[in-house]
């Protein structure tokens, strides 16, 4: 039972770090554009010949 009282408030804790990252991702643009990414790997950019 006492182990309770260090585990309730350690997973309110990680929760509210959890929380803090997912805002902090929002706010920051991670998920601006997940399409441009995701199609960016199917074109090549480079303009220099192969040879």
């Amino acid at each position: 039972m006492d182990i309770l009282l260090f585990l309730i408030p350690l997973a309110i804790t990680l929760g509210l770090v959890g929380l803090w990252a997912f805002i902090w991702a929002l706010k920051s643009g991670q998920f601006d554009d997940l399409e441009g990414e995701a199609n960016r790997i199917l074109f090549d950019d480079d303009d220099e010949p192969l040879s």
